[in-house]
């Protein structure tokens, strides 16, 4: 790509912070690096027509953590650490919501519920007999009960009698979400750039050379913030989720409000009004699904709809309307990695499935770190 002289002076030269990926962390970041620096040059770049991960592609979770979750957390974190992971997540749903209006992004304070199915008795009866010593755990940073139980109202089949609920858990529209906060950074004089893909970097005296697809540029720093796709650039314990999701034509005195876990968090739904929004199976085919690859898989998209038909949505006709993939970073530890690799090369990576959650507060905890 051969730039032309004013290409080149107005959106590759003299470019203070350059933001690799738009999606919550990313354009987060941005917003608040504008905050405490009005006059920087800040450049978001993106591969993609929209953000390539999960941001856009998310079930819309404002969620903290479902009992068996956390119970799977204490298991390799200490009683801290995972009281520590929750005041992040419930942090970064405050920072959102502080940075877009919950009108803005249909934010439901629908509550979250977590349901067993009837083979998981004994893994139903662990989550109940720890109900009170998680809420223990969380009292000091709720003031407040976090985890009960509650009946079977939404018309579920196959599963034990009562449900877990958490009052505290909501939902949003991710699309709604990832427009506001695109409106925000081109009103804050933040340059997006799509269809641009970092090759690589070279760090120099003066800044950081940006090798990519289009042109090669200087900036000052380097901010990467691609999530499941971070090891493309940089050397971290990061690896690609694909998750799967499907949602389903509208369905007439649809029960189902709010949002749902199940198996641990590897399968979660709720209602998108009176549609129902399915996703997960990743436990399958752990393998396969530790990739960058957007695409649905048959055997995951059959366990998905079976689940509708016999659980879920057993007294209706459930037709699909809609399939898709996004792609999430994990790793050996639930904590994201928010770090400088070099004085001038940063990272605010890894959110672990909980990008909603977590993404806001991480990009201002990158922006604090890189200035």
């Amino acid at each position: 790509m051969t730039l032309s002289y004013w290409e080149r002076q107005h959106w590759f030269t003299n470019v203070d912070f350059t933001i690799v990926g738009s999606g919550i962390v990313g354009l987060q970041t941005a917003l608040h690096l504008r905050k405490q620096l009005p006059d920087a040059r800040i450049l978001v770049l993106e591969r993609s027509p929209l953000p390539e991960g999960a941001s856009t592609k998310n079930a819309g979770f404002a969620c903290f953590g479902s009992v068996t979750e956390l119970l799977s957390d204490l298991q390799t974190h200490s009683e801290q650490e995972v009281v520590e992971l929750v005041q992040k997540r419930w942090e970064g749903l405050q920072v959102l919501k502080s940075t877009v209006s919950s009108e803005a992004i249909r934010y439901e304070s629908l509550g979250g519920y977590e349901l067993f199915l009837e083979e998981e008795h004994e893994i139903y009866q662990t989550a109940l007999s720890k109900l009170e010593y998680l809420n223990d755990l969380l009292y000091p940073l709720f003031r407040q009960k976090v985890f009960s139980t509650v009946e079977n109202q939404f018309g579920f089949q196959r599963i034990q009698n009562r449900l877990l609920f958490n009052a505290l858990e909501g939902q949003i529209d991710p699309g709604l979400m990832m427009q506001t906060l695109l409106r925000k950074v081109h009103q804050n004089g933040i340059l997006v750039l799509n269809g641009i893909t970092v090759e690589g970097y070279t760090e120099q005296a003066q800044g950081v050379e940006i090798q990519t697809n289009k042109t090669t540029f200087m900036t000052q720093k380097l901010l990467v913030t691609t999530n499941g796709f971070a090891r493309k650039l940089l050397p971290l314990d990061v690896q690609p989720a694909r998750a799967q999701v499907l949602i389903t034509t509208p369905i007439a005195d649809l029960k189902v409000r709010g949002t749902f876990h199940m198996d641990a968090g590897y399968y979660y739904f709720r209602n998108v009004g009176n549609r129902v929004l399915f996703g997960g199976g990743r436990n399958l085919d752990f393998d396969g699904e530790t990739t960058t690859q957007l695409e649905i898989t048959e055997q995951i998209q059959h366990q998905l709809e079976r689940y509708l038909k016999t659980v879920i949505l057993p007294e209706h006709e459930v037709l699909i309307d809609h399939r898709w993939s996004g792609i999430m970073g994990v790793g050996n530890q639930k904590k994201p990695i928010v770090k400088a690799l070099t004085n001038r090369v940063y990272c605010g990576v890894r959110m672990g499935g909980m990008g909603v959650a977590l993404g806001s507060l991480i990009g201002k905890e990158l922006a604090d770190l890189t200035t």
